[in-house]
């Protein structure tokens, strides 16, 4: 892996970084690091914000912007917006509803099957984590309190789909919830399609 990847990867990963921290998690040196970042914000690909914490310079702290975002797979994006187009324009919009409907329905059989053997609660979500993984998703689980953990997942390969129909968002979250069943509490606290860095879960056992 190049080192210009491996910092577009922790940013992707991690969030908002310093050069500092990106270098920390490349094995980079602070310059060398930030060198990488100069180069890939004047590519479009990130961008900082200054915090200012006492006395002297502000800190940076360096983020992927949407180009940076789709430097990572997309599945298909071109082919899904035309195709979804052409279903609204001849079925309408009933159409595409039916077809999330049925993306919907094939996810939920697929993830309960995968969930059915599991009873243990945190074991549960991480085998939905891992089953988003193989799609492309790049999620990861965080236990955040008892019982409470954030399903965080760092990539979005159907981003493109999802911005030209965001039925496809509010269909994942009742996939997961409907999946994971009545003993779990759902929600979504941060969404990449709405300024967000990536799409996190907030999941509480009843």
């Amino acid at each position: 892996m190049s080192e210009r990847q491996a910092i577009l990867n922790s940013l992707k990963t991690d969030g908002e970084l310093t050069a500092q921290e990106a270098a920390d998690r490349t094995g980079l040196t602070s310059m060398g690091a930030r060198g990488h970042l100069e180069r890939l914000e004047s590519q479009g690909l990130v961008s900082f914000r200054e915090v200012k914490e006492g006395r002297g310079r502000p800190k940076r702290f360096w983020f992927l912007t949407r180009a940076g975002h789709l430097q990572f797979p997309q599945q298909y994006d071109h082919l899904s917006i035309e195709l979804l187009n052409n279903i609204r324009t001849i079925f309408g919009q009933d159409g595409v509803d039916q077809l999330i409907a049925a993306r919907e329905q094939n996810a939920l059989l697929k993830y309960r099957q995968a969930l059915a053997d599991q009873n243990d609660p945190l074991l549960k979500v991480q085998r939905l984590a891992a089953e988003r993984s193989k799609e492309g998703y790049m999620a990861e689980v965080i236990a955040t309190d008892q019982n409470s953990w954030q399903l965080i997942e760092h990539h979005c390969p159907i981003c493109a789909a999802a911005e030209n129909c965001q039925g496809f968002c509010s269909s994942e979250l009742s996939v997961f919830r409907q999946s994971l069943g009545d003993d779990f509490e759902v929600t979504r606290s941060e969404h990449l399609l709405s300024e967000g860095q990536r799409c996190r879960y907030d999941i509480k056992q009843k």
